[in-house]
């Protein structure tokens, strides 16, 4: 499907990407770009890229599939440190999980290239990062979003759908503010809960023997913590006025909580235990096979 595929930002989302796609045979050769030399090495050897570029301009230079996968807030300068040797047929696409940001980025930095951007998010990962983690079986089976602005061709779209099918994945449309709003509530303010969680223990006294006692229900809703600060960090702040008005709904949630207990309302407690018990039951994780949406 490509003939050079150039990955800038080598770590787990790029380099899991550039393992499925060699496997899959719809790239002929890799180049990447990272700041860190070590991880670029790393690449090499384990035979995620075949060749490094010493800058994201020599590695777009030759390209026909450019995939940003750095994390979100450095997107801009990104684009702009390649846009003036991107080839013309060649589609750029990034991998972040917030949308309305980084095609502001690209209508800043790619100009008459603009067309050839097409916003991707797939939702896949892991509790640790970096290349060392790169999975060629990372995305089979998982969602991808795409959210195309209104310059983006209608060509390089299908092409990207096109790439992504081809990996096993599920490939659905949503406009970049309604995938913004969605992702807010079902992963942005998941993250933040897992960290804010942590933190209110660390806080208190003896949390080092609180921690010690945690069971496999605490490990399943704090396994998210371990995220990649760096990256969520970003998320939260490239999304914030989203994240915002989830932590808004959240707080008015634990109010409702708080105020149950406080008055010794069973009945009202029961009543918001149960519906959220009923939902969870009933929802299932939408796969490739799925004729859902979200």
């Amino acid at each position: 499907m490509f003939n050079r595929l150039a990955l800038i930002g080598c770590g787990l989302m790029g380099g899991s990407l550039a393992l499925a796609m060699q496997r899959a045979k719809l790239v002929r050769q890799v180049v990447a770009y990272s700041l860190s030399e070590a991880t670029l090495q790393t690449a090499l050897e384990a035979g995620v890229i075949h060749a490094a570029a010493s800058s994201a301009a020599e590695a777009v230079a030759q390209a026909d599939l450019v995939v940003v996968a750095v994390p979100v807030a450095a997107t801009e300068s990104v684009l702009r440190s390649f846009s003036d040797s991107l080839p013309v047929h060649a589609i750029v696409m990034d991998v972040g999980s917030t949308k309305q940001n980084v095609i502001e980025a690209a209508e800043a930095t790619l100009g008459e290239r603009i067309g050839q951007f097409v916003p991707a998010h797939p939702i896949a990962g892991k509790e640790v990062a970096g290349i060392a983690h790169a999975d060629a079986d990372l995305y089979r089976g998982k969602q991808v979003i795409l959210t195309p602005s209104r310059n983006t061709r209608i060509g390089a779209l299908q092409q990207v759908t096109a790439l992504w099918e081809a990996l096993g994945c599920k490939v659905q449309t949503m406009t970049p503010q309604a995938h913004d709003a969605a992702f807010a509530a079902i992963s942005h303010l998941p993250h933040l809960t897992a960290f804010a969680l942590m933190h209110s223990i660390l806080n208190q006294d003896g949390a080092a023997d609180i921690l010690a006692l945690g069971g496999s229900g605490f490990r399943d809703f704090t396994r998210i913590a371990a995220g990649d600060p760096e990256m969520w960090r970003d998320i939260f702040l490239c999304n914030r006025e989203e994240v915002l008005q989830q932590l808004d709904a959240l707080v008015d949630a634990l109010h409702s909580f708080a105020r149950a207990i406080e008055d010794g309302d069973s009945a009202r407690l029961q009543a918001l235990i149960t519906e959220a018990s009923a939902a969870r039951s009933q929802w299932r994780m939408v796969t490739k096979d799925d004729n859902a949406r979200l």
